[in-house]
Parts: C-alpha cells; structure tokens; sequence
C-alpha cells in the first residue's frame, strides 16, 4: 500500500501542524479552508493598512509541543522567548511591580520576588504560597476555580493581584466558570513544574506568516473551498464535498474545525461517535491596538520585557509590538465584545495613560479594535472532551478544545494536530500490515 492520501479541513494551527506531521511521514496531504487567510484564530489580517494578529497570543516555556512545531518550521528565530519569567505589574498610584524567577529550583523560584511584591499583604502572600504547594498536591479537583481558592483562603486582593491577572487570560473565562481542574492544570504546569516554563513568548512577525510556512510544505490548500459534507459508507468515510467538487481519491480525513461547525459538518454527530458537542460554549477576546506619536529615540513604553499585566482594569494585558505601538488584550470579554470600536479605543487609552506616565505626553495616532466573539471554548465543570478518534475508521478530528489535557492554547492545538496525524498514521501502518500478512487463499481445484 502507498503512503496515505489526506484530506485535512480546517487551516487552523490544528489542522496545520497535523498537515505537516503527516507530510514529514511522507503522507500526501491536502487542506480545505473556508476563508481566504491561513492560521484560524491565530492569524492576521490588515487593519488601517497595518498587518495585526487577530489576539496577542502568548506561549509559555512549558508549550513544548509548539516550540517544536516551530522550530520544525524553521522560524525560532521569529519567536521571542524571555530567558527567565519576568512580569512587570502597573496598578494605578503605584511604583510599577515586578516577579521574577531566581536561580531557586520551581517553586521556590518566585519566592524572592513575590516577597517583595507591593500589591499584597504578607498574610495575603503566604495564603497564596500555601494556595500553591496545595495545588501540587491535588493534581485534580470538582467543582469550580473560584470555589478551589475561597476553600484556601484566597482573599479577594488575592485574586486581584495574583489569582486573576494570570488565571484569567490562561483559560479565557472568569474563575467561578472555570473546572478548578483545568485552574489547577495552569497552576501546576506553569508555575510549579520548572523554573523555565512560565517564561514567556510571543510572535515577533505576524502570525499568518506561520500558518503560511506550514502550509508551503503541504501538498495542496485550497482557500475558500469550505467542506460542505462527508459521504460515509459505513464506518468509512469515502469522499468529502465542496460547493465546486467531491472528492473521493482521500484514503483519511482530519477535521480540525470548531465544534459547533463540526456538529453541523456531521449532521448526526452521534452517529460518528461523537457525543456532547452542543455542550462547548464560548467567550470572546477582544484586542484593542493603539498607535502614539512617540519620539524616534524614546525608551520603550514597557521596559525591556516588552508586555505587562494590568490590575483593576478591563487590560490584563499590554504588549509593545513595535515603536509607539501597543496592544490591550481584553480576555474573557463579555459584553465589550459588542462595544463600539471607538468607545473600547477611548477605553483602553485612557487605562494606558493612567499606569505608563511617559505616555501621558503622547498623541495618540490612530486605534482600533479586533474582536473574536469565539474566541476560545469555557472549559466548565464537567466538560468532557473527545479525543482524535471517531466511529469512523479513518476519520480523526482535531482542535485546541478536544482532550488534549491543555486549555484553549496554540498548544493545544497544535498537540490535537499532532495527536490526529499520529492516528492517522496508526490506522494506515494497520490496513497495510493486515493486507500483507492476510493468507493468500489458494484456488480451487489446486494440487
């Protein structure tokens, strides 16, 4: 049998990096996207004649599945990582803060800088430490985030100058939402696992020149040919149907969509082995991006790191993308998703000026407001998410909100991808094996 031919729908970073898996095993391989630009919710597109991601999205130094899947493509280089975790904190009337990682073995890394932390008290700081060294413990829990820290004595300041700022942007959904399991996950991997793994990275060069290097090591994508329906016969799939064309030469299929786009793909998800779809609910993330007429040779706006984290504000997050340049990251947005540009830019330019004096000086140029209203899936008590394998024999499906055991991240979706492709390729060395190691029955009549 020849390597497998693969259908792969969806041109997220999901079913990108399954698309290149595959290829790398010497699959060919084929991806349908329905929009015209490559990457899904990690992407880019122009705004006022500026190329900007569609979300300021962060990776951690625990995301080694991404990193990988970076460096497979060759773009390190592309990808800024900071040596050591480093946060810069801004609260209005205050020196800004800072926690930093030490040479200390995790989690005793942070101890130093969060002794000197200014936004909490010293009764406040130990209740947090014992918050963490009991989340090691209790790698799993019921109920909900909120509830997991009010049990341990998290104060709300704790919540406002620890537990949120960092809790809150990792899983996209305010606490009391949130599985304390998938809270104590974050907790756990990021914090406590390695000095190393809460350091952070994000994008030097727009995100669709990723998906865009992804793509060119694929065999063919076709943009703007959304998949509109799969013809089974059985527990195989056979072909897959575009508004132009149907395809039947796909030996496999990856469908790395969203889940409600998936249910509606299907039809019957159930009869596919796919239970509970209609169960994922979303939030949306709004990112607002402002330009200042700052001074050619003016020091950075944010310091050396480049980003920091807001409290009491609708900001957690404020990143430098480029000189006089800055991007408000608004998690778990709720209803500011429907604002009008205009009132979010007046928003977030006035909770910028309140925390970076040096900006207080500046004109603001232009701004504007890129939203996902779904953004990422709330991952709830009691969710369950399916993993890559269906009812059918070669179809696998794919995304950041399937069980990959992370939250909505590029990590997530990037193992998903891998996880589907590796299917695949087990499901394919299966049927091959079985047609050449099957008996050759003799004919009859034969000495």
């Amino acid at each position: 049998m020849t390597s497998p031919r693969v259908a792969v729908i969806g041109a997220g970073l999901a079913g990108l990096s399954a698309g290149v898996a595959l290829r790398q095993a010497g699959a060919h391989v084929e991806v349908f996207e329905r929009k015209r630009i490559l990457g899904g919710k990690a992407t880019s597109f122009t705004v006022d004649g500026v190329e900007v991601d569609n979300g300021q999205h962060v990776v951690l130094g625990c995301c080694t599945a991404f990193l990988d899947f970076i460096d497979s493509l060759g773009m390190r280089s592309a990808l800024h990582m900071q040596p050591r975790f480093e946060v810069r904190v801004l609260a209005r009337g205050a020196r800004p803060a800072r926690l930093a990682a030490s040479w200390l073995p995790a989690p005793l890394h942070l101890a130093a800088s969060f002794a000197r932390y200014p936004h909490l008290r010293t009764r406040d700081k130990f209740r947090v430490a014992q918050a963490l060294l009991a989340a090691r413990k209790q790698q799993r829990s019921g109920g909900d985030m909120a509830t997991w820290l009010a049990r341990r004595g998290q104060t709300v300041a704790a919540r406002r100058a620890f537990w949120d700022p960092f809790l809150v942007p990792a899983l996209n959904a305010p606490l009391e939402q949130v599985a304390a399991a998938d809270g104590l996950f974050v907790i756990n991997t990021a914090f406590s696992s390695s000095r190393g793994a809460a350091r952070i990275g994000y994008a030097t060069v727009p995100l669709a020149r990723v998906a865009e290097t992804a793509a060119r090591q694929l065999d063919a994508v076709h943009k703007r040919s959304p998949v509109i329906g799969l013809e089974r016969d059985g527990a195989h799939v056979m072909a897959l149907r575009t508004e132009s064309e149907r395809r039947d030469d796909f030996d496999a299929f990856v469908v790395a969509i969203p889940p409600e786009r998936l249910a509606a793909l299907l039809g019957d998800a159930t009869a596919y082995g796919l239970n509970g779809l209609e169960s994922f609910r979303n939030q949306p993330i709004v990112d607002v991006h402002l330009w200042y007429d700052v001074a050619e040779n003016s020091a950075p706006l944010l310091g050396d790191a480049g980003f920091a984290a807001l409290l009491d504000s609708p900001v957690q997050w404020v990143f430098e993308k480029g000189r006089g340049y800055l991007c408000c990251s608004m998690s778990a947005a709720g209803d500011a998703v429907t604002r009008p540009e205009s009132e979010l830019v007046a928003r977030c330019d006035a909770e910028l000026r309140d925390v970076i004096p040096s900006l207080r000086a500046s004109r603001r140029v232009r701004g504007a407001a890129t939203r996902d209203p779904d953004a990422t899936f709330v991952p709830t008590p009691g969710l369950v998410r399916p993993g890559p394998r269906t009812a059918c024999d070669n179809l696998v499906i794919a995304g950041a909100w399937t069980d990959t055991g992370w939250p909505a991240t590029m990590e997530s979706a990037v193992r998903s991808g891998r996880a589907a492709a590796h299917d695949v390729l087990r499901v394919s060395k299966t049927v091959r094996e079985t047609r050449t190691t099957r008996p050759v029955e003799e004919p009859v009549g034969a000495v």
